[in-house]
């Protein structure tokens, strides 16, 4: 068992799984179907693509460890639709975003060789990576790496990304047991027919050990 880890690291992101019309809101944390579409996106896979080309993604057990909450932020936008060159209608769309979050993702596989194969697609990406949206750009570094770990385990020993006074670190991590269910799971990204299943997520919290800065001294 493998486990790739991920930053997800910017001014804004924006993870949606229940978004209708013109309000965009965003989960607390990455959601896999956003976190897949980046992966697809660096793999040259297109929106219309077969959706057997997500399946191998889709069935990566994905979790995430909150190292930075950050803040909901609330925008507004107008969206302008044109018939035969002219304006015909617009609409005003609310959209959320969080701002200054800090995220380690992990992929989870037994198949180590795929797992490289993400990160040398991430590394070198067929098109540009966003964080949920296209207005939310990654921040460098974008990889950890490979860690011969499960999920949850994998999570829980990395180290930290950001220096942080709180005690304790929210986990939230795919289940196969039960637990809240969540559509995310990606099918078909096809802008005709999108359709995303449902899996069960899991949350826990990870004590951080206690950490005397006099003992570098």
């Amino acid at each position: 068992m493998a486990t790739l880890l991920l930053r997800l690291a910017a001014p804004l992101q924006a993870w949606g799984s229940d978004s209708k019309f013109n309000i965009r809101n965003t989960e607390r944390e990455p959601t896999k179907s956003g976190v897949t579409g980046m992966i697809a996106a660096a793999m040259g896979i297109q929106r219309n693509d077969s959706p057997e080309l997500l399946e191998p993604l889709a069935k990566l057990k994905f979790g995430i460890r909150v190292d930075r909450e950050g803040k909901l932020l609330k925008d507004f936008h107008m969206v302008h639709e044109y018939k035969n060159g002219k304006m015909d209608d617009s609409h005003l769309t609310t959209r959320y975003y969080l701002s200054d979050a800090v995220f380690l993702a992990g992929l989870e596989s037994e198949n180590k060789d795929y797992l490289e194969e993400i990160v040398k697609a991430l590394n070198n990406p067929v098109y540009p990576l966003f964080l949920g949206r296209r207005s939310c750009p990654i921040t460098l570094p974008l990889i950890i790496g490979i860690c011969d770990e499960g999920l949850v385990d994998a999570l829980e020993h990395a180290s930290p990304l950001v220096n942080s006074k709180d005690s304790f670190r929210r986990i939230v991590y795919e289940s196969d047991d039960g637990g809240r269910m969540i559509q995310d799971v990606p099918v078909s990204f096809s802008q005709l027919h999108r359709i995303h299943g449902y899996r069960y997520m899991k949350e826990k919290m990870l004590a951080l050990e206690e950490h005397d800065p006099m003992a570098e001294l």
